[in-house]
């Protein structure tokens, strides 16, 4: 998303894949080069990513960790700004609760991208993760 003021504007959203068939290192390296490139195509001059969730599975958890490890490193060795938010402050702060259900979130998201076709419900929580950095960052400049 890009953001001027309170406005929001999209850019585009997605989800980024990797074939499930290869080895982690594989797959994590495809991950970190499918990241440059967006950071390359894109210039951002912040992120945010979530924080590590506790799934009920710890294989799930774990290898979530490495993705996120990898994005984290990516942006960071690009020079970016990073936010990190954990998943109840996002639902809290799109919806007002951080026991919002995923239709919540999707549903508040689509309010504040109107007209924005969006690629699932991953692709959701990624733009109220931004979103949530978005007002973060506004609410800070008028703090100083």
């Amino acid at each position: 998303i890009r953001a001027e003021g309170n406005r929001l504007s999209h850019l585009g959203n997605g989800r980024l894949k990797t074939d499930t068939a290869a080895a982690l290192a594989r797959r994590l390296a495809h991950l970190d080069a499918m990241v440059a490139a967006l950071i390359a195509d894109h210039a951002p001059r912040a992120a945010a990513v979530e924080e590590v969730f506790v799934n009920t599975n710890p294989q799930s958890t774990l290898k979530l960790a490495h993705a996120r490890g990898v994005c984290l490193a990516a942006l960071a060795r690009a020079g970016i700004e990073i936010g990190e938010y954990a998943p109840r402050l996002v639902k809290k702060a799109l919806v007002g609760t951080g026991s919002a259900d995923k239709v919540q979130v999707q549903a508040m998201v689509a309010r504040l991208l109107p007209g924005v076709a969006i690629a699932g419900p991953d692709a959701a929580d990624a733009l109220a993760v931004a979103i949530t950095h978005a007002h973060h960052l506004a609410s800070a400049r008028v703090l100083r």
